[in-house]
């Protein structure tokens, strides 16, 4: 990375608190443009409570949180800046969330349209294109529950590009998908990752992470335990939490 290049996500110090637990400690992390981050730990370890404060989903008690430059203040107080970061940051859950009365089509050009303000033919031209860019181009008529869950997840992703955002987050896209459809999504991220989009990846698929992360991240109970590029985070991981955890989630 260039070392000039201003952080797309700047937190620092970031603490989180759910009434008396603890669930994010002294956070500090960056994600230039274009790198991807993947973050991985246990169950409840402060992963998707992680993502969802960069998008202010989650609020947080203490520390310094930026976004593309919009600054996010502590207990929710934030404003213009969280409508903006919710402009340019796209986010796709485990859950699908799709609109149920909408077709497919509709749930991605409501967005541009409403949000955006763009025309209906540009909405429509656009969505098309990434309908296609996911594989389901064939599928912009059907209704959410036509499809199965991997067709609903890329709908969701299509729907999450069609705001043009400057950075991705997924919070454990294919944990809801049964196991022949994970290939589909993790492919479809997998294209995103090659152009070029900043993401960050909640995830527990570790060979996906091994192949599009530049940068893995190992949370333990809301601390940051070690960080660093796949190849030296799995292969030679240097803190003994970061080693218990790989030898029960990595099959030999």
């Amino acid at each position: 990375m260039n070392a000039t290049t201003q952080p797309i996500v700047r937190m620092q110090g970031l603490n989180k608190h759910f009434g008396e637990l603890h669930v994010l400690k002294e956070v500090d992390l960056e994600v230039t443009p274009g790198e991807v981050v993947v973050v991985i730990g246990a169950s409840g370890s402060g992963k998707s409570t992680l993502i969802r404060c960069i998008n202010g989903l989650e609020e947080f008690q203490q520390g310094e949180l930026e976004v593309d430059g919009n600054r996010l203040e502590p207990h929710g107080k934030s404003g213009k800046a969280l409508q903006k970061i919710r402009t340019e940051v796209g986010m796709v859950f485990q859950q699908f969330n799709l609109f149920p009365h909408l077709s497919v089509l509709d749930n991605v050009t409501l967005a541009p349209m409403k949000v955006r303000g763009w025309s209906r033919d540009d909405a429509e031209e656009n969505a098309r294109r990434l309908l296609d860019r996911v594989d389901i181009a064939d599928q912009a008529d059907k209704y959410p529950t036509q499809l199965s869950g991997g067709q609903q997840q890329r709908v969701a992703l299509a729907r999450a590009l069609a705001m043009e955002p400057r950075l991705m987050l997924f919070d454990e896209p294919t944990s809801a998908l049964d196991p022949e459809m994970i290939g589909e999504v993790l492919d479809a991220m997998r294209e995103l990752a090659k152009e070029g989009m900043t993401m960050v990846i909640v995830t527990h698929e570790m060979g996906f992470a091994r192949e599009v992360a530049d940068r893995i991240i190992f949370i333990h109970k809301g601390a940051i335990e070690e960080q660093g590029p796949p190849e030296k985070l799995f292969d030679n991981p240097q803190n003994e939490r970061t080693q218990s955890f790989l030898s029960r989630v990595l099959k030999h």
